[in-house]
């Protein structure tokens, strides 16, 4: 079994504070008393508790969605932390205050009342606590699964944007493929080849959420070539991808959404057709992505920059580079120009 020291020395951190909290408290309702000798029994009780209940649980066998022991014995094991402590705890803390003479020239007899009072605030204080550290690890475990849940529903949503953008570049494709096939056959051999890398690459991308910028990169030239056979000369492109930068791991079918935002709406709509230019570059702490088209502009893109694909790239970065990522569209009369920024490690 392996213990997590760590955790267990913060806990005893938040313990003791939690413990100079109380005593803080309790002498503020009964400054009659000293406060060193308060400061020592809160302290060693909450020392005693905190041993018991936490190294105790590290040892018993414990919920997953909690770390503490399951029924009945998460509550015995409270219970016999704050009896421990307030005997053991007081036990110490009274040897402690003798021997140091914290309790002045006179030998300190603990009456009934104060008796009362310290197993009243032992058990409250300790129930409070033990509750305080159950419930920020069940809150803990609900968080994890949320991310888990969270990166599960983007996988999902990437599967969806796949099914969404390959049927209608599929069907286009093998309508101008058995077309070509009558009228030029080497050309639609070419298309064909395309046509297969393509497809081999998507694979690929559908077995995994990230892959290389290079894989991006080819997967883009790929699908551009095919667009360009479709096209004529309707369609030109630039891809520019440095070479240190060819390992960078992107989430997968991330430009796709973008070069085909500006085929669809930017392109095709024009009737003498366009360029498409993708570049990357690094910029300080950041990888930058630009995809430029030289279509029609704000008259083809009517969604502004809303449109399901570009909503699900700034969602799948946010959830993995959260405020460090980032998607900017924009178009005017010279075309759509789409932006994104990923942060690198230096």
């Amino acid at each position: 079994m392996t213990i997590d020291w760590f955790a267990k020395l913060r806990h005893l951190l938040q313990t003791l504070a939690f413990c100079l909290a109380v005593a803080t408290v309790q002498y503020a309702f009964a400054p009659e008393r000293p406060y060193a000798p308060i400061l020592v029994y809160s302290l060693f009780i909450g020392t005693v508790i905190w041993a018991v209940v936490d190294l105790g649980r590290a040892v018993m066998p414990s919920a997953r969605e909690t770390g503490w022991p399951p029924g009945w014995r998460g509550f015995a094991l409270v219970a016999a932390g704050i009896v421990a402590g307030r005997f053991i705890g007081v036990a110490l803390a009274d040897l402690i205050c003798r021997n140091v003479g914290l309790y002045g020239l006179e030998d300190h007899v603990h009456g009934a009342a104060e008796v009362r009072a310290d197993l009243l605030i032992t058990l409250v204080a300790g129930i409070i606590g033990s509750y305080w550290f159950y419930a920020r690890n069940k809150s803990a475990y609900l968080l994890r699964r949320m991310r888990e849940a969270e990166r599960h529903a983007n996988d999902a949503r990437l599967k969806l944007l796949e099914t969404q953008l390959e049927p209608h570049m599929m069907f286009n494709t093998l309508a101008n493929l058995r077309a070509l096939i009558a009228v030029d056959p080497p050309r639609a051999q070419a298309m064909l080849d395309h046509m297969i890398a393509y497809l081999r690459a998507t694979l690929d991308a559908s077995r995994a959420t990230t892959h290389p910028l290079r894989t991006e990169f080819e997967r883009l030239h790929d699908y551009l070539e095919l667009m360009a056979i479709r096209m004529g000369p309707r369609l030109s492109y630039a891809l520019d991808l440095p070479e240190d930068l060819a390992e960078l791991s992107v989430p997968a079918l991330l430009l796709q959404p973008l070069v085909e935002n500006s085929i669809k709406h930017g392109l095709e709509p024009k009737v003498e057709g366009g360029r498409i230019e993708v570049r990357a570059r690094r910029e300080g702490g950041h990888v930058v992505i630009e995809v430029r088209d030289s279509g029609v502009g704000a008259n083809g893109h009517g969604s502004g920059g809303k449109g399901f694909g570009l909503v699900q790239i700034r969602e799948r970065l946010a959830s993995l580079h959260g405020a460090g990522a980032s998607l900017d569209f924009s178009t005017d009369a010279g075309g759509a120009h789409a932006r994104i920024a990923l942060p690198v490690a230096a």
